[in-house]
C-alpha cells in the first residue's frame, strides 16, 4: 500500500469488461511530508474520494482480491481517504521506520 494524493479524474467511455462503472482518479504517490514520491497512478474509486483528499492505495492482486474473485484490469484501488495521521519522530529528528 502507499500513501497518494488525488490529483485528478480519469474519464473513458469504452472500457474493459469488469469495468463498467468504475470510477478513476489520478492518484500522486507522497511521503508523510507531502512530497512528491514517484509517478502518478490511475486508481478505481468505490468508496468516494475526490480531488485534493488523501488516500490509502492498494496495488496489484490484493486490490483486484476487492473484487470478489473477478478477473478484472485492476492494478491500484482506493482503499482508504485518509482524515488525519501521526508520524513519530525518532531522537535524530529523522521518521522513525
Amino acid at each position: 500500500m502507499f500513501y497518494g494524493k488525488v490529483i485528478g479524474s480519469v474519464w473513458a467511455t469504452q472500457k474493459e469488461e469488469g469495468m463498467d462503472n468504475l470510477k478513476l482518479m489520478v492518484v500522486q504517490p507522497i511521503d508523510f511530508t507531502g512530497h512528491a514520491q514517484g509517478a502518478a497512478v490511475i486508481a478505481v474509486d468505490r468508496i468516494g474520494a475526490g480531488v485534493g483528499e488523501h488516500v490509502i492505495i492498494s496495488r496489484g492482486s490484493p486490490a483486484r482480491a476487492l473484487f470478489g474473485g473477478k478477473n478484472v484490469p485492476i492494478d491500484a484501488m482506493v482503499v482508504g481517504i485518509v482524515d488525519s495521521f501521526d508520524v513519530v519522530k525518532a531522537q535524530d529528528g529523522s521518521e522513525d521506520e
